[in-house]
């Protein structure tokens, strides 16, 4: 049986408390998503507020391989004016070729919410689920509050998803949406409305109760065939099923398939790099992917795993893309560090010696705060600089940032670079919105006359995370830069207890790597051109 995979870390994970994701951050996150093999991509709800209008009309830009884009809202307001409905006339106008809409199918918020009988409830679900289907889009019906309406009055939870099916509706997903439902309850429900429904049943937990993955596996295995949920479980209150737990549930455990997820091995990166657009920290002891989960630390453990790993380990780690560690004496990450370079095309060496060298700056830099996980380029650079494939462009002899302020001062920042090209040396004074700014026009500004193409790249988006908290202000901090040259977007990182030194390291990253990947596209072209003309 082939499970559908939608993806709603976009819409349904950005309610979780302390979370927030820029539109250029949603698009990432999209895009990585397809990447991975995920088949449907919720982008937000467009009528709710202009961040997720924006989303999709730039959402149409991308050239997603496999995932088809989904808006989501609710159904329409009043059977009144179901054709003039701003909420169904937004999903509409975001012109994704999937749209999933809730409605209520417990009847206790039908009465008390809406305020409506249970004919007009089940009219008002036919009839919005029919205008967007006539509308020539795919329409999932999100039956929210399922189990709960269900356990309450089951002639209307029923009742109500029929009239979602009849109005058109391609699939039903029945939502655990207070996350209170037991294993067992979720599994004799799905296959009743199984014997009910003629089109694909969907689950949609969430994780109140800390069983949403177990009851999206149980819904599985009961015949659901499309599983919601989010990277890394966020979400309201207590977060959204993990699908970063049920994939490989599903994939290693019940032999289950997706239709484009073949490889787990890209799982630990993928979900790294959401906590890192997120700029929250990975979860070292979440299942399968966290820094822990395959770690063991002395005695009998070590040394059983030693001899045989599955002794102490339910699966073999490198089918995820994690590691097994033992803490008394850390393992090194080379398998991971071959997979990466794997991945960005760098063939790296038999040689064990560079090879062991290369393992051991890299876990230095980890060790001192670096994460490369929404920072590929910065990697990437490391991993040249080490082959000799790459030297600097440029070095930063001095750098002094001014910021003056005052009662009757008027506010300033203020950079001041001396930068080395070659043999070349160029003094720059520039202003700026906040000192990083003025550091990346200061440092622009310099180059620009040696490297004229760096006038097409921009900066669109800036994160600091502090990594130790318990430092106070002197704390080391990380700070993760995404450039763009309108075609591609690359991210770096740099690392210090001084934020104006670690903005700085991220931002001379962005600009050498696109300096060396452009002038190795102008070699690679001239090659070219020089065979085909020889």
């Amino acid at each position: 049986m082939v499970i559908e995979l939608y993806d709603t870390t976009l819409r349904d994970g950005t309610q979780g408390e302390h979370i927030n994701l820029s539109v250029q951050d949603k698009l990432l996150i999209a895009e990585r998503l397809d990447e991975f093999g995920v088949d449907f991509i919720e982008g937000g709800w467009p009528s709710s507020n202009p961040k997720d209008e924006e989303f999709f009309l730039k959402a149409k830009k991308l050239n997603l391989r496999h995932a088809r884009m989904a808006a989501f809202g609710s159904t329409a307001r009043s059977l009144d004016n179901i054709e003039g409905d701003l909420n169904l006339l937004g999903l509409v106008r975001s012109e994704t070729p999937v749209i999933t809409i809730f409605g209520k199918t417990w009847k206790a918020h039908s009465v008390k919410s809406l305020g409506i009988s249970d004919d007009e409830n089940a009219e008002l679900i036919h009839r919005s689920v029919r205008f967007l289907v006539e509308a020539g889009r795919e329409v999932f019906f999100d039956a929210e509050h399922f189990f709960d309406g269900w356990k309450d009055n089951a002639a209307f939870a029923e009742r109500m998803i029929a009239s979602a099916v009849d109005g058109g509706a391609s699939r039903v997903v029945l939502c655990d949406t207070n996350g209170g439902s037991l294993p067992h309850e979720i599994a004799e429900i799905v296959k009743r409305v199984r014997q009910l429904v003629a089109v694909p049943v969907g689950i949609h937990a969430h994780n109140d109760g800390d069983l949403a993955v177990a009851n999206s596996v149980e819904a599985v295995r009961a015949g659901a065939t499309q599983v919601q949920g989010t990277m890394n479980g966020i979400g309201e209150r207590c977060g959204n099923a993990n699908l970063v737990s049920i994939i490989p549930n599903l994939m290693l455990k019940l032999g289950e398939e997706f239709s484009h997820v073949k490889d787990l091995k890209a799982l630990t990166s993928m979900s790294k790099f959401v906590f890192e657009i997120l700029n929250l920290p990975s979860d070292t002891k979440a299942p399968f992917v966290g820094k822990s989960a395959f770690a063991h630390k002395g005695g009998i453990h070590v040394s059983a795993v030693m001899k045989e790993s599955s002794l102490y380990e339910h699966i073999d780690p490198a089918l995820v893309g994690n590691r097994q560690r033992v803490l008394v004496s850390e393992l090194a990450g080379q398998s991971n560090i071959r997979y990466k370079a794997k991945e960005l095309g760098i063939p790296l060496p038999e040689d064990n010696a560079l090879f062991r060298n290369l393992v051991n700056h890299v876990k230095k830099l980890e060790h001192q705060g670096y994460q490369f996980d929404g920072a590929e380029a910065s990697f990437e650079l490391i991993l040249r600089r080490e082959l000799g494939e790459f030297t600097p462009y440029f070095e930063v002899l001095e750098s002094k940032v001014v910021i003056q302020n005052g009662q009757d001062v008027k506010p300033v920042d203020q950079a001041v670079l001396k930068v080395a090209v070659g043999e070349e040396f160029e003094m720059t004074v520039s202003d700026g919105d906040g000192p990083v700014n003025a550091l990346d026009k200061a440092l622009r500004k310099a180059l620009v006359a040696f490297y004229p193409e760096i006038r097409t790249i921009k900066l669109i988006d800036y994160k600091v995370r502090v990594l130790e908290e318990k430092q106070g202000t002197s704390a080391k901090v990380r700070v993760l830069i995404e450039t763009s040259d309108g075609q591609t977007t690359w991210g770096t990182v740099g690392v210090s207890t001084n934020i104006i030194e670690a903005s700085l390291q991220a931002l001379k990253d962005s600009l050498n790597y696109y300096l060396f990947n452009n002038q190795s596209k102008a070699a690679e072209q001239a090659s070219t051109s020089e065979t085909l003309n020889g």
